[in-house]
Formats: structure tokens, C-alpha cells, sequence
């Protein structure tokens, strides 16, 4: 399952239909200490670059989009107990949802891992 990035620094791993979404570890590092995840409901569906949540810190607070278009199948529940499991673990335990996807080639348009830690290096 390859992982690709957006330029706003959220990730996706596609597995069959289902994506999984959450942001980068750049992007965790940017935010500082999360306090509270908004995520969406289960069955809303979003269009690809839509918001789709919102990641609070104590330095601010950061719109998370949709890097493809899709239903909402699963959101990560454990994170309004623990929020800063997004810092602990931005790309594995702290996701933030899971969408069916459906659009499959907009993945295609995602950077993969060393086109993101290029383009990290031009920020």
C-alpha cells in the first residue's frame, strides 16, 4: 500500500476503494500540540479538495481536505479521547478517516514519498 502526499500535507493510502487520510508528519510538526479533532459524519460524502476536518493546536487551528473525492465509510474515534495521537503517530494510529473512494486515478495525481520530502524541501 504506497502512501502519496498533497501540498496541503495530508496523506492517503489506498487499499481497494477505501482510503485512509491524515496529515504528514511535517504537518504535525507545523501544528504543535493537537488538543481536538473535528472529524466528519460517517456517509458524508466530499468532493476531491473539500474540507473534510479540523485539527486544533495550541499554536492554531488547520483545515484537513479531502485529497479525493468520496464517502466517508469510518472516522477515527479514538482521536476525541486522545487527540495527540496525531502527534505521536501522524501517519499510522493518529488517521483521521477513511473514505470510499470515487475517483480511483485522483490518487494518481497525489506526489509519492520522495516527490512530498522534495517539495518539503522548497517550503
Amino acid at each position: 500500500m504506497t502512501t502519496r502526499y498533497t501540498r496541503d500535507h495530508e496523506w492517503i493510502r489506498l487499499d481497494g476503494d477505501v482510503a485512509t487520510i491524515g496529515i504528514s508528519d511535517y504537518a504535525q510538526e507545523q501544528l504543535g500540540d493537537v488538543v481536538y479533532v473535528e472529524l466528519p459524519a460517517v456517509g458524508k460524502s466530499f468532493d476531491k479538495g473539500a474540507e473534510a476536518a479540523v485539527v486544533e493546536s495550541v499554536k492554531a487551528a488547520s483545515e484537513i481536505f479531502a485529497p479525493v473525492a468520496g464517502e466517508v465509510v469510518e472516522v477515527n474515534a479514538a482521536l476525541d479521547a486522545e487527540p495527540g495521537t496525531v502527534n505521536n503517530s501522524p501517519e499510522g494510529d493518529g488517521w483521521f478517516m477513511k473514505l470510499k473512494v470515487t475517483n480511483a486515478a485522483d490518487v494518481n495525481e497525489l506526489m509519492d514519498g520522495d516527490t512530498y520530502e522534495a517539495f518539503l524541501e522548497t517550503i
